[in-house]
């Protein structure tokens, strides 16, 4: 079964879905575009959904929140980025990065004081460095590989244990054997006070642990937030989940398991 994933060739994307599913991989070119086309056919996907330094990443949320998809699995990969440049990096005139790229190697790029340009993705920008001669772009070891660009400085990150989740996605949700991980869409669709203890109180009596929650905007208005909510599968949290219904509006996103990656 075909698997779609973020290109163009050499995104953390495409060197992910490679190791998970070898050759059957058809790369697209946005996120929305991988999930509206899981949500109409038999394919899965790989997205990744939040990254250990810059966060939330808002158009697989958003996805999520607006289409059928379901979460099917998550794997997590080790994100190094690299610094391609074919002369001293003070004397670029422009960088190319994927905007959460450039979050993640903030610290580096800032400290330079070259004018940094967003891209699709790290293949997108290195891509755009060829067209310059005194053009950067923060990449991948693989995307710099397969793009014939000469690595200026390595590992820019800001930390050195940078890492990307990834999600699987597909139309048909996973059985629920071996699962170890749920997650949940909650739109309260009001505000009062006393709102968000009241939801992390459902799970709270019942010693369920939460791995991650998130606020996103509602897009009904300023200050109306919905949340995304990751949940450990344990005692009581089935409970948890109907009695939070109750309360709100509940869309479940899907039970899953952690893929392991060959190589990492």
């Amino acid at each position: 079964m075909t698997v779609l994933t973020l290109g163009p060739a050499g995104t953390f994307s495409h060197e992910l879905a490679v190791r998970l599913y070898g050759d059957e991989v058809e790369l697209l070119p946005t996120i929305r575009a991988i999930i509206e086309q899981v949500a109409g056919s038999a394919s899965r996907g790989l997205v990744p959904i939040e990254n250990s330094e810059a966060g939330g990443v808002g158009e697989t949320l958003q996805g999520l929140a607006e289409s059928g998809v379901v979460i099917t699995g998550e794997a997590y990969m080790p994100v190094r980025h690299h610094l391609a440049a074919r002369g001293e990096p003070s004397r670029l005139s422009v960088i190319y990065a994927h905007p959460q790229t450039h979050e993640q190697c903030s610290i580096f790029l800032d400290g330079l004081g070259v004018e940094v340009v967003h891209t699709s993705s790290n293949a997108a920008s290195a891509v755009a460095m060829q067209r310059e001669e005194n053009a950067g772009a923060v990449v991948s070891e693989t995307a710099a590989a397969i793009y014939g660009l000469p690595i200026a400085v390595r590992d820019i990150q800001n930390r050195l244990d940078n890492t990307t989740r990834f999600v699987e996605i597909s139309a048909v949700p996973r059985g629920g054997a071996g699962c170890t991980k749920c997650s949940i869409l909650v739109d309260p669709q009001t505000d009062r006070v006393g709102l968000l203890a009241d939801i992390l109180g459902v799970f709270a009596r019942r010693r369920v642990n939460l791995t991650r929650i998130e606020s996103r905007p509602s897009r009904r208005g300023i200050g109306r937030y919905i949340f995304f909510i990751d949940i450990n599968v344990s005692e009581g949290w089935h409970e948890a989940k109907e009695e939070l219904k109750t309360m709100t509006t509940v869309k479940e996103l899907g039970c899953y398991a952690r893929m392991e990656v060959p190589g990492i």
